[in-house]
């Protein structure tokens, strides 16, 4: 049994947008509508991603889809006592009426890798289902906010850039990959090194979201601590192998999912926010930028009414950063060009 102080406190952690809201003069308002979309909501990422947003009171609808086995996710969640409406959405003829109306879309869609699965099967799998996807958000909700989350990141945000550009329908705005999961496991991490309470702690990521690409910018977190050359060489590391740590303690059994939901719903809460106007929002997102000379780029974003409203600079970086930075952009100018390949065969 779930005791009542742990509930409040998801509740709590997922919903600070809403006492936002009240501290901006719109206590007597009600909250706005907002209808959130989930696509591949029955599996590993998809359960616990419902579930969190079940969870959130800026939420008034929540559409779960996936190929199969929503009628029975969207049951389970319904009977949860918050806000939002549920609704579970199940095989192709029913994506166009899962989406219609969506403020977000949520894509945690695809496969993972399994055991003797080369990356390139996992890409052309995972980028095919994504490309069809995104088609089906160009016809029937083209102005959402679109949350990729579908693996490989680097390549899928790229994919559905040239969909939706194909369809008449891109919004540089509106499109986010969700590299949240590397801001929390960097945060994680440096808060067990820094000896300092994890809740405090803030640490920029940015590049893109696999391996090599991932930096995390420990010489801009907070609380500062004064932690030796060879500590944030290890947490830098520990934070791009954070995925493969999970599979492997997972036994090739499945990777991070549930660490991987709560990201999501925390970056999805953030688009929320910044749709209801509260201001000052800001969290690391993988989205079109001229930062640095790749068209796309992971750094930290403004979001607002209209998705996103700036993107930030990366701010001073370490002799170590810069050097990641720089190491980095090969791997991750091949993964962008490898997407548009893909979307435009």
């Amino acid at each position: 049994m779930m005791k009542p102080s742990i509930l409040r406190s998801l509740h709590s952690a997922l919903s600070r947008g809403s006492s936002h809201l009240a501290r901006r003069g719109y206590a007597t308002d009600p909250v706005p509508e907002r209808k959130v979309a989930i696509l591949g909501a029955a599996g590993g990422i998809g359960q616990p991603l419902s579930l969190l947003m079940k969870l959130n009171p800026l939420v008034s609808s929540l559409s779960l889809y996936d190929i199969a086995g929503t009628p029975g996710v969207a049951a389970d969640v319904s009977h949860i006592n918050t806000r939002s409406e549920v609704a579970g959405y199940q095989g192709e003829d029913e994506l166009g009426k899962a989406l219609e109306g969506s403020d977000i879309v949520i894509i945690p869609a695809g496969v993972p890798r399994k055991p003797g699965m080369t990356r390139d099967d996992l890409f052309n799998i995972n980028a095919g289902i994504v490309k069809s996807l995104c088609s089906a958000i160009a016809k029937y909700c083209p102005n959402a906010l679109v949350n990729m989350i579908s693996n490989p990141v680097n390549s899928t945000v790229p994919i559905a850039a040239e969909i939706f550009k194909k369809a008449g329908t891109y919004d540089e705005k509106k499109l986010f990959g969700v590299t949240t999961l590397d801001v929390v496991r960097a945060k994680t991490f440096y808060a067990g090194k820094a000896k300092v309470p994890v809740a405090e702690v803030n640490v920029p990521v940015v590049g893109g979201h696999a391996g090599i690409t991932i930096l995390p910018l420990f010489s801009q977190a907070t609380p500062k601590a004064n932690l030796d050359d060879d500590v944030i060489k290890a947490l830098t590391k520990r934070t791009q192998d954070g995925g493969t740590e999970v599979v492997e303690a997972k036994a090739g059994k499945g990777s991070a999912t549930l660490s991987m939901a709560y990201a999501g719903a925390l970056f999805a809460d953030a688009c929320l926010k910044g749709l209801n106007r509260v201001p000052d929002v800001v969290e690391c997102s993988f989205v079109q930028s001229s930062i640095t000379e790749l068209p796309f780029f992971a750094s930290k974003v403004k979001l607002g009414k209209n998705g996103v409203e700036e993107v930030l600079g990366l701010g001073p970086l370490s002799d170590f950063e810069q050097q990641g930075l720089e190491s980095l952009k090969p791997e991750l100018k091949s993964s962008i060009e490898k997407g548009i390949k893909f979307a435009n065969q």
